[in-house]
């Protein structure tokens, strides 16, 4: 995998000779001269790392890293003079996951950034891993697969509108809760459920695609007065 490398910092010479040090390991780099730079970037470009100074002009670093985290989660590595102590500790409070101290050795910023990547593709991993386990919901012969969007019925794939596929969704991650049709229109729509006619229709369209026999649903069962559900049993 090529991993892309965000280096933010307002001296010209080290963010270059940074550049060159991530560019020779394979890494795409791209550069910034100041945290709103830095921001912009990581907007635009799928960044798998940042190196970010401290002290910068326009946003400094802490400043930046604290905005980052609102919406991404990468690893960032701090770079800080001794001077910087109070700041590089409240960086590492606020999500930064390392600090090196000026001046460096090209070997030691190289190491560091190896073992982030390192050890952010673990957990990248353990979440995919987490994410496949739990995502395919399972109730009798029906199975319902959110990241591909498939649903099968003893197996045979079944054609849904996203509507549809929605609405299967939500009452399939419940199995035996009760939606009643306004709460469904409003969980999917997302909107105020001014008529819910709509909620039936779909419901029958549902079971002439799922059930065997729409008029015995196995599966999507009616609690007269409240609302749906799907009716829990063994996979």
């Amino acid at each position: 995998m090529e991993h892309t490398i965000l280096v933010v910092e307002d001296e010209t010479g080290i963010r270059k000779a940074i550049c060159i040090y991530m560019k020779n390991q394979g890494y795409r780099v791209f550069d910034a001269a100041n945290g709103k730079e830095g921001l912009e970037l990581i907007e635009k470009e799928d960044i798998h790392l940042a190196i970010v100074d401290i002290m910068m002009p326009v946003m400094d670093g802490v400043t930046m890293v604290m905005k980052a985290r609102e919406t991404h989660d990468f690893p960032i590595l701090f770079l800080s003079a001794k001077s910087e102590e109070v700041d590089k500790i409240h960086g590492l409070n606020i999500g930064a996951d390392d600090y090196i101290t000026k001046p460096f050795a090209s070997t030691e910023l190289i190491a560091r950034v190896r073992a982030q990547l390192r050890r952010y593709e673990q957990i990248l991993a353990l979440k995919k891993g987490q994410e496949s386990k739990d995502s395919c919901y399972v109730v009798g012969d029906l199975e319902l697969e959110p990241l591909t969007k498939e649903v099968r019925v003893a197996g045979k794939l079944v054609h849904l509108t996203p509507k549809e596929f929605k609405i299967l969704e939500l009452l399939m991650k419940n199995p035996g809760r009760v939606y009643s049709a306004q709460q469904i229109y409003e969980l999917i729509w997302e909107e105020e459920a001014i008529n819910t006619e709509t909620i039936m229709v779909h419901i029958r369209k549902l079971r002439e695609k799922i059930e065997a026999d729409p008029k015995r649903p196995l599966y999507i069962k009616v609690v007269w007065g409240i609302g749906y559900k799907i009716e829990r049993m063994e996979s």
